[in-house]
């Protein structure tokens, strides 16, 4: 919230292991940001959550990052509790694929739920689509989005604008008129999902309009297997201790350049 009011951005970065985020926190501490740290589903399901969390809060520690820690799409409610139970600081439910009624009982739900720990809530309106659907032309209503939050109380949206998870085949083009007629519609922090493959002038020009926070996942798990890949092909080390932090290294370099692009708009 303190971002929608000031007109800056925090970049939310997805974590999948011990090195993608060193990698997240080496930038952060490179470019002396703050940082949200997100977990998927499939995330937790791999580490488990308190792991997941102990390692998370350790590390922003010895890297003396100041940052927070968000569960990122979650379908279920007993993992959105299990998340809460574990210390993190915000949660997101994504119903966005119900009907609009449903969405909001199901996220009203989970507002009511976060109220004793004192957690925020992100959630998502419209279609943003996900790896292997089709992108949909409508965008988010302003209405249903004022709506949407005037119901469920959220902390944070996640509207559809234009953009979509994952790669994208054709350069894309948010619709910041759309993104304008929501932020005067709702008070809440809005949220950018997708800015993998958004141009740099687009995301500056979100910020500049009123996102408060920037999704990043597949960049940054593109930037760690591609160089994994590169660097043992036709090669014999088995030493994952030497490996591992070269594909670490190509993470600090790609959020290095999307907090770089983040801080000049802050």
């Amino acid at each position: 919230m303190e971002c929608a009011r000031s007109g800056t951005a925090l970049l939310a970065t997805n974590f999948y292991n011990f090195e993608t985020l060193k990698g997240l926190l080496l930038a952060a501490q490179k470019t002396k940001s703050n940082l949200i740290l997100q977990t998927s589903e499939g995330t937790l399901h791999y580490l488990g959550v308190k792991p997941a969390v102990a390692m998370a809060r350790a590390m922003l520690g010895d890297f003396g990052v100041t940052g927070w820690l968000h569960f990122d799409h979650g379908s279920s409610i007993r993992l959105v509790q299990e998340c809460l139970d574990a210390g993190f600081d915000s949660i997101m439910i994504d119903a966005s694929e119900k009907p609009l009624e449903e969405n909001i009982k199901i996220t009203k739900e989970v507002v009511r739920m976060a109220e004793p720990y004192h957690a925020n809530v992100e959630a998502e309106l419209g279609y943003i689509a996900k790896l292997g659907q089709k992108q949909s032309i409508e965008p988010t209503r302003a209405e249903d989005a004022k709506r949407f939050v005037d119901e469920t109380g959220i902390n944070a949206l996640a509207a559809a604008i234009g953009n979509a998870h994952g790669f994208y085949k054709e350069t894309p083009h948010l619709r910041f008129d759309r993104l304008k007629e929501i932020r005067e519609s709702v008070s809440c922090a809005l949220v950018l999902h997708g800015s993998s493959g958004i141009p740099d002038d687009q995301i500056r020009e979100a910020i500049r309009l009123g996102i408060s926070k920037i999704n990043l996942a597949t960049e940054t798990k593109n930037a760690f297997m591609k160089k994994l890949q590169t660097v043992l092909r036709d090669n014999d080390e088995i030493d994952l201790r030497k490996v591992f932090p070269l594909a670490t290294e190509a993470v600090v370099e790609l959020i290095t350049k999307k907090l770089e692009i983040v801080n000049s708009v802050n």
